[in-house]
């Protein structure tokens, strides 16, 4: 399966329109300044594989408000995105952020690049405020599972001098790939192989998941897994998230 070739666009929340990857969050912001909200401050940020693993159609938009914690971000992203086994994770600093930031130098009283004492490896404590860590262009590293990684890249695509709505808001996520049997290459797949993850065929409808399992003994007994919305499809247990289900599916052809 190549996911840097598949199509992959988000619905943004406010006006119900298809953007693709690449401008959806510019449109989000259009929305989220034309807002009124309570005093306070709250970021744009997007969430996706990190790109030093490659190319990957999966994100996530979401308005932060500065007053959540890294432990509710981190909770969000394992009930969307990860959660499997009750695997640890962790936030670390990609790089230092660029403090140009905007919206009067970030309330002026956050011009400084944050300053954030690190635990073990490096990990920010997930005690900390969101508010505390991120600035506008900034990005962190996040991963799950310190074996079977999936590995995460949060970018701070912008800041508000406002709260948002709640904690975490999720203002778009790409919609179901269009992830087709390796097989027939006719009907959406709903099952992988996780044994032969990344080989021509790996991935099926359910009618070719039957031929393979004639080939593949594992795949009867353990390797097969359903196809979700989320880059930890196929790795370890995972099954699918707990929030967002709706989205969280086969690919439907119209």
């Amino acid at each position: 399966m190549q996911e840097e070739k598949l199509k992959s666009e988000g619905v943004c929340l406010f006006c119900g329109k298809r953007f693709t990857k690449a401008g959806i969050n510019r449109h989000l912001i259009t929305h989220l300044d034309e807002k009124q909200y309570a005093e306070g401050v709250s970021f744009l940020i997007k969430v996706e594989p990190n790109p030093r693993w490659g190319k990957s159609p999966y994100f996530l938009s979401l308005w932060v408000d500065g007053e959540a914690t890294l432990k509710q971000l981190d909770k969000f992203l394992r009930d969307i995105w990860l959660e499997c086994c009750g695997h640890l994770s962790a936030f670390r600093y990609k790089a230092t952020g660029n403090p140009t930031m905007n919206i009067n130098s970030f309330l002026k009283s956050l011009r400084e690049p944050p300053r954030v004492s690190t635990g073990e490896f490096g990990e920010i404590p997930l005690k900390k405020k969101v508010k505390e860590i991120l600035r506008p262009d900034m990005k962190l590293d996040y991963e799950y599972d310190f074996g079977s990684s999936t590995d995460l890249e949060i970018s701070a695509v912008a800041a508000f001098p406002y709260k948002a709505d709640k904690n975490i808001v999720l203002l778009s996520r790409n919609e179901p790939l269009e992830i087709m049997c390796s097989i027939c290459k006719k009907v959406p797949a709903t099952q992988i192989c996780s044994i032969c993850l990344g080989e021509e065929e790996d991935i099926f409808c359910d009618k070719c998941a039957k031929k393979h399992a004639k080939e593949c003994e594992d795949f009867e007994d353990y390797a097969s897994m359903p196809v979700v919305n989320s880059p930890r499809m196929g790795v370890c247990g995972y099954e699918g998230g707990t929030i967002d289900t709706e989205r969280d599916g086969v690919f439907v052809l119209k």
